[in-house]
């Protein structure tokens, strides 16, 4: 799973919103899979060369979004939110491609500030 998730360290983006980021992204697009079990923080942050802190925010807002959650005995797992719960179906699909969309930019070496424009800039299109 580390092979899957990097961190540039003179991207502007904080270390942890790079790793919350990819793991949404990974979950999204489906590498990640319901269950599946994500390495320790210790793990992660070692893999990574960043601080533990690091990994533990990044998981910390991943699982206040409900897409993992820490379990005793068998560490930390993606969940998905439930449709529900004041989230429609419909929401958590465009939360989805959000992600998707973010991981595609990533790929194509989009910095957040230009995607950001794009996005503003088809929203204007619309109106």
């Amino acid at each position: 799973m580390s092979a899957l998730v990097t961190v540039d360290l003179r991207d502007a983006t904080p270390p942890f919103e790079q790793i919350r980021t990819q793991i949404a992204s990974l979950i999204a697009v489906g590498r990640l899979a319901d269950g599946s079990r994500l390495p320790t923080v210790r793990s992660l942050a070692s893999d990574l060369g960043v601080a533990t802190g690091t990994v533990a925010r990044a998981y910390k807002e991943l699982e206040a979004a409900g897409l993992i959650e820490s379990r005793r005995r068998l560490g930390t797992v993606v969940t998905h939110p439930p449709a529900g719960d004041g989230e429609t179906k419909a929401d958590h699909e465009i939360e989805l491609r959000i992600s998707e969309l973010v991981a595609e930019a990533r790929t194509a070496g989009i910095d957040d500030e230009t995607l950001l424009a794009l996005v503003r800039g088809r929203l204007r299109a619309t109106d």
